[in-house]
């Protein structure tokens, strides 16, 4: 298996989870690994990337100020944690990877590379 999503759940409006990617020592490696989303009838949406060869991460605008991606090298483990969690937050969360480099997040997250199967994340108001 070369990505293992896992952390989802049912929280409520306003808590947090923390999601986590363990990869293969190969991908941990030499992949940019990050999340992206899927709610039912909507369009895959890229949640978080990091980049260890850019020094780089990214959020998009959903994420931005409530999620952080991170990473633990003992562990060939990439989290998410999600604060101040919404409603709107409700999908299926997976763990993307594509090889690192200049285009290695955006490809990840087109789900162009890599793709765990997914971890449902549910928010009640």
């Amino acid at each position: 298996v070369q990505l293992q999503a896992s952390g989802g759940g049912l929280v409520q409006a306003g808590g947090s989870l923390r999601l986590s990617c363990v990869a293969s020592e190969f991908i941990f490696a030499r992949y940019a690994i990050g999340w992206s989303r899927q709610a039912p009838g909507a369009g895959r949406e890229g949640v978080a990337c990091i980049s260890t060869s850019l020094n780089f991460t990214y959020y998009g605008d959903s994420a931005k100020g409530r999620f952080t991606i991170s990473k633990d090298n003992a562990r060939n483990t990439v989290y998410l944690q999600m604060n101040d969690l919404r409603p709107d937050d409700t999908a299926r969360y997976h763990c993307v990877a594509d090889v690192d480099g200049p285009y290695g997040c955006s490809n990840a997250l087109k789900a162009r590379g890599y793709r765990a199967q997914g971890t449902q994340v549910t928010v009640s108001s």
